[in-house]
């Protein structure tokens, strides 16, 4: 297991890139700690699966320094980095049994075969497949084979990283939730540094401890789910992270309070002057529905089960809240929004609010 620093790193798929936009991987400098669960997020084409690959050995960046601890592997070999990966699409051995399969990467390394035959009825119970040991790989559903994918990545303890890309594609949805326990659990067993790549929100956020997300080939922000659901660093990352997503919206921010549509909004904190485009961000769960605060205009109200979204405007802008199941509209809807809820935005970025005892 190790460290993996990302230093000066960014990639170009061109040549001679000449400007920013010519970068598939915007440069980033970044410290994953040893025995980590990271998850990489981010939209199709964001630039995750580069990175992942980087890590792996199978791209060479066009800048910048991989290191595994205090060991510089940017122009080593994916061999010669000690990690197991796991594809989006199942690679398996047909000719192989099942048992085969998951032994494979430790006879390769010519592990004692009692210590295989544990390893592997460890990693078939943990991915549901001891009844199958013995029959041929050929024939198996997709979703099987993937299930031998994941086990084969995950039976080695030696390994310095398990990297991840899109690996539950295949599996039918129970599966999938059943899958990320285990790997979860498997992570707080053994401790491997893992890296996740996904497009989906929720295996990120059940997976991770950390979550890395990424918006036009650049790292927005990382870290916790809970840091991410309440300070998104980027209006990226609000709309991204959470269902409905995070309200935003043009506003003139000065000391304590915001102006939206002539109408004050009372902010949590104070901020100082702002330039470019200013934006507050409002999660759905903090916005209060009632009959007293700022006019909305109801579009209509979808119920989701455990509760309700209302679809609204606010000042000509889209408004999303969560109401309670039961809870009545009033015939002159009004909201408010919790102060200390409230994210600044400038140019796309989270403005930190001044300190304690400083002026406006």
């Amino acid at each position: 297991m190790s460290r993996i620093t990302l230093s000066n790193l960014a990639h170009s798929y061109l040549p001679q890139p000449k400007s920013d936009a010519d970068f598939a991987l915007k440069e980033m400098d970044h410290v994953w700690d040893d025995g980590g669960a990271y998850a990489l997020l981010g939209a199709s084409g964001c630039g995750k699966t580069t990175l992942l690959n980087i890590i792996s050995g199978l791209v060479r960046p066009s800048q910048g320094r991989v290191l595994f601890g205090d060991r510089d592997v940017t122009d080593a070999e994916t061999t010669e980095r000690n990690i197991a990966q796991v594809f989006q699409f199942p690679v398996v051995y047909d000719t192989m049994t099942v048992r085969q399969n998951l032994a494979f990467p430790l006879r390769n390394r010519g592990m004692d075969p009692a210590y295989i035959a544990r390893r592997i009825e460890q990693i078939a119970a943990m991915i549901g497949m001891e009844a199958m040991l013995d029959k041929k790989a050929r024939g198996l559903t997709a979703d099987a084979k993937q299930k031998i994918s994941l086990g084969r990545g995950m039976v080695r303890e030696d390994v310095n990283a398990i990297l991840f890309d899109e690996p539950l594609t295949v599996i039918d949805p129970h599966m999938k939730w059943e899958l990320r326990t285990q790997l979860k659990s498997l992570h707080r067993e053994f401790g491997h540094t893992m890296i996740y790549v996904t497009h989906d929100q929720t295996e990120a956020l059940t997976f991770a401890d950390k979550v890395v997300v990424m918006h036009e080939g650049r790292v927005v922000q990382m870290g916790t789910p809970e840091e991410l659901f309440e300070t998104p660093a980027h209006t990226f990352v609000g709309y991204f992270i959470g269902s409905p997503g995070m309200n935003l919206f043009d506003a003139e921010v000065s000391g304590a309070e915001a102006r939206l549509g002539g109408v004050s909004v009372p902010l949590g904190a104070v901020y100082g002057p702002t330039s470019g485009r200013t934006q507050i961000g409002i999660r759905p769960e903090y916005v209060t529905l009632s009959d007293q605060g700022l006019p909305v205009t109801v579009k209509r109200v979808e119920d989701v089960g455990r509760h309700r979204i209302l679809r609204a405007e606010l000042g000509g802008q889209p408004l999303n809240a969560i109401l309670g199941e039961g809870m009545a509209i009033p015939a002159d809807p009004r909201v408010t929004f919790a102060p200390a809820r409230v994210n600044v935005y400038a140019n796309d970025w989270r403005i930190a609010p001044q300190a304690a005892g400083r002026g406006a």
